[in-house]
């Protein structure tokens, strides 16, 4: 798993538009082949077309991430952004095949994406199965 910020996060952070300890963050999964596109890829608007259809276990824009922590890191030179793994259990079916997910900032009313997370490939959890998204981080470095 890769992450990848857009121009457009970056911008709202430097600009005091984005309170991780405030806000609220939704997980959002995107179907296969799916290509982020960190120059236009900046609001959900962008990639909604895009997502996971709702069903057999997910909803789409409705997972809400918790247990946001923020750490400085002075040793490597950082600042980590972390949320508890989100999940969703297959119910019905399977959920996938999903190629990566978004972060997002769901207090603002556009929605901007704070983070694409790309799986490297295809992910599909079987009926019965818990599609789990392993330490789900952003990492700000210099």
């Amino acid at each position: 798993m890769t992450t990848k910020v857009n121009q457009n996060s970056l911008y709202l952070m430097a600009k005091g538009g984005i309170n991780f300890d405030t806000h609220s963050f939704i997980i959002i999964l995107m179907q296969s082949g799916f290509v982020f596109d960190r120059a236009n890829h900046h609001t959900y608007a962008d990639v909604s077309a895009d997502e996971l259809t709702t069903g057999n276990g997910y909803t789409q824009k409705n997972k809400v991430l918790t247990g946001v922590s923020i750490t400085r890191d002075d040793a490597l030179y950082k600042a980590v952004i972390k949320w508890n793994n989100p999940s969703w259990v297959a119910s019905g079916g399977p959920i996938g095949p999903a190629c990566g997910a978004f972060i997002l900032d769901d207090t603002h009313a556009d929605d901007p994406l704070i983070l694409y997370i790309d799986f490297g490939g295809d992910g599909t959890e079987p009926d019965g199965g818990t599609f789990t998204i392993t330490n789900p981080k952003l990492e700000l470095t210099t």
